[in-house]
């Protein structure tokens, strides 16, 4: 199902377009999380998104670490 609220990640409003924001012209996004599943196949590539972007505040070593566990777990698959 297609979402039909949008929200811009300009300026934070909120509209039914699809292309861009009628305030400010900005960037539309879906505001919802994806659905939820115990079997989540693209966990591991989301911490790894916010660990890399600095989302996440980690020190080296523990990034280190959840790096070399997760690509141990890849490569158990």
């Amino acid at each position: 199902m297609d979402s039909i609220l949008r929200r811009c990640k300009k300026c934070g409003r909120y509209t039914m377009r699809k292309d861009r924001c009628p305030y400010c012209g900005g960037e539309l996004e879906v505001p919802h999380p994806p659905k939820f599943s115990p079997e989540d196949k693209y966990g591991r590539y989301r911490l790894l998104m916010k660990i890399m972007s600095g989302e996440i505040k980690l020190n080296q070593d523990a990034v280190k670490t959840i790096l070399t566990k997760l690509s141990q777990t890849k490569a158990n698959e």
